[in-house]
Parts: C-alpha cells; sequence; structure tokens
C-alpha cells in the first residue's frame, strides 16, 4: 500500500510513451503506463521491458466516466493514492482534415477539455498530498492564441471558476456550429482546447493548494509523432523532458505555471508569445 504511484493518460506512443520511461529510469515507485486501446497498450508495455524496464499497464478511456472510475477503484485497492498524475491524452485534427469546424470543435473540446475535466474531477480526491500534476500543453495553449481582448480577460481572470470556463468552452463549441467563432475565438478548435487546459490547470492549482499539490501546464515542443503527422524536429524523449521536470524535478515553489519546452516558465497572460523562448 506505501508504494508511491505515477500515472501517465493516452501512453501507448509519443510523448506519453516517452515519459512512461522517463519515469520508469527515475521514479522511485509504481508507474503505470495508461491507453484507450488494450491491445496497443500492453505492446508499448512490452517494448518498455525489452528495455529493461517495468511499467505496469490499465486501460484507461478518459472519455468515459466509467472507464476513468475502474481505474480509480483499482488504485484505491491496490495502493493509497496517485503521487504523479500526467494528462497527456489529448486529440487533434489534421490541417487537411474532412470534418466541417462544427464537428472538429466538439469532438477536439470534448477530449482535450472535457474529458481531462472529468479524469480530474474523478482522479484528484484519491491524490496525495504533496502530489505533482502535469496537464500537457501546447504553444497553440499560450492566452495571446485568443484573438478577442474580452476574452482574454476572461480566462486570466483569478476569479474564474471551473463552471465558468466550462461554459466559456462550449460557447465556443455553439458558435463554431453556427459559424460565428473565429472573430472572437480563431480558426482552432486546438488551440481553444489547450487554452482551455491552461486556464484550468491555474484554477485547479488554486482549488488545491492546502493539499500541497502542484498543478501545471507544459509546452512539450514540435515533437515528431502522429499528431504533428511527422513534421517536428524534437524526439518522443526530447518532447518528455519538460513533463517529467514538472513531475520529478521542479521547485515545489513552481505551481501554477505554464512551462516551456526547455523547463522555463513562460508568461502565459502576455500579449505576445516569443517563439524563440
Amino acid at each position: 500500500m506505501a508504494s508511491k504511484v505515477a500515472v501517465v493518460t493516452g501512453a501507448n506512443k509519443g510523448i506519453g510513451f516517452a515519459i512512461v520511461r522517463g519515469l520508469c529510469k527515475r521514479f522511485e515507485g509504481v508507474v503505470y503506463l495508461t491507453s484507450r486501446d488494450i491491445g496497443r497498450g500492453k505492446q508499448a508495455v512490452a517494448d518498455l521491458e525489452k528495455e529493461g524496464l517495468n511499467p505496469k499497464y490499465h486501460q484507461l478511456d478518459i472519455t468515459k466516466k466509467q472507464s476513468v472510475e475502474t481505474f480509480r477503484d483499482y488504485i484505491k485497492s491496490q495502493y493509497d493514492g496517485i503521487d504523479i498524475l500526467v494528462n497527456n491524452a489529448a486529440i487533434a485534427f489534421k490541417s487537411a482534415a474532412p470534418e466541417p469546424v462544427s464537428v472538429q470543435a466538439e469532438q477536439t473540446l470534448f477530449v482535450n477539455y472535457f474529458s481531462l475535466l472529468s479524469t480530474c474531477e474523478i482522479l484528484f480526491p484519491i491524490l496525495k498530498n504533496g502530489a505533482r500534476v502535469v496537464n500537457l500543453s501546447s504553444s497553440a495553449g499560450h492566452l495571446s492564441r485568443i484573438p478577442s481582448q474580452a476574452l482574454r480577460n476572461r480566462l486570466k481572470d483569478e476569479k474564474l471558476t471551473i463552471p465558468e470556463l466550462s461554459n466559456l468552452m462550449q460557447q465556443y463549441v455553439d458558435a463554431a456550429k453556427q459559424g460565428t467563432h473565429a472573430a472572437e475565438w480563431g480558426n482552432s478548435s486546438y488551440v481553444v482546447s489547450k487554452v482551455g487546459v491552461t486556464a484550468l490547470s491555474n484554477i485547479q492549482q488554486r482549488m488545491v493548494r492546502d493539499r500541497d499539490i502542484k498543478v501545471n501546464s507544459v509546452h512539450p515542443g514540435y515533437v515528431d509523432t502522429d499528431m504533428t503527422s511527422h513534421k517536428g524536429p524534437l524526439t518522443i524523449d526530447e518532447g518528455a523532458s519538460a513533463p517529467l521536470y514538472l513531475a520529478l524535478d521542479a521547485p515545489d515553489s513552481v505551481r501554477g505555471q505554464y512551462v516551456w519546452h526547455n523547463s522555463k516558465i513562460v508568461n502565459w497572460e502576455s500579449e505576445k508569445l516569443e517563439e524563440s523562448i
């Protein structure tokens, strides 16, 4: 029961897989590789075992509350909680995807924001005091990506609640269905979803401060993965570097921050994002 536990969602490939690899090498505890697809997940575990590593596997589909609740109950039955939670699972439509923006908006926000939120709501009660949560965001998740000044002001408001943030995310989906989204929100559902993740991380940090839990969001860099159509220059292990820094190495003072792939804290609210950071 006393074992330390780390959990990575969406970890059968890409950055999530590399985060599991890094945790297995350095984390003094049990590391759970989780994935929606059991076959792919178990193959990923087998691949890491060939490297001499020993992750454990559990099925976890963040889009299904019952799946997350089953995982929560399993962890509660075996351990005394979670020490590290890395919320990596996400989707992105390709730039040439044929689906209309209304479909892309609804599906992207459902997975990347609403499902991440529900996963946190189910798993946060079993986080140990002092735990670390790493939410995978993106350079696309910088507040300056949202055209509307009024929306930016709402999203960075320190009094913003999760229900209010979720309402804003739903407003975007509704606007996309009506074709009225571009002026205020821009043209990328992925951007809106990851801005939502970063804003959510800030709110979550305020909510768990009394439990000494550290919640941060991270841009892992432009990585060579399926999600980037393998256009990114960074390897998956390079993409795992900053998430692993937040999970294992960052000072306890780093909380409620937006961290870049070079492990530097970036001002999420700045008017312009310097790409050279």
